[in-house]
């Protein structure tokens, strides 16, 4: 067993698309229309046939105080994996995202957390 598909919740897709693939690098897999919104998933470059992300809309009724939450808390709702947390800091910041917590070693990881500015909060981390 392995996971194919896991989502996360966004405000706008074609805003999610665009932060999803031209800022961090992801590509896109899948883009069908589905009613109202589309099925829409974005994939690492590296991995193309790996797992899918599904830029899912956030209009079910539990998915903002669920958000609201998170961001309050400052939990990230997913992780990404990084060979270079602190260069993906650096190449980020540089793009104007927000970083709401800087890189930071926490045992046998590096961590930073961003704002994806499509309702959540992202972590890098980079295995030591």
């Amino acid at each position: 067993m392995r996971i194919h598909l896991t989502s996360i919740f966004v405000d706008d897709q074609d805003a999610a698309l665009r932060f999803y693939t031209e800022v961090l690098g992801f590509v896109k897999k899948t883009d069908v229309p589905a009613g109202e919104y589309r099925w829409l998933t974005v994939v690492s470059p590296e991995d193309t046939g790996g797992t899918e992300l599904l830029l899912e809309p956030s209009v079910h009724r539990a998915v903002k105080p669920y958000r609201d939450a998170l961001i309050e808390d400052g939990i990230p709702m997913t992780a990404f994996a990084v060979d270079d947390v602190r260069a993906e800091f650096d190449r980020l910041s540089g793009l104007g995202v927000r970083f709401t917590m800087e890189p930071v070693e926490m045992g046998p990881v590096v961590i930073a957390v961003l704002d994806d500015s499509c309702g959540n909060l992202i972590q890098l981390q980079q295995m030591l």
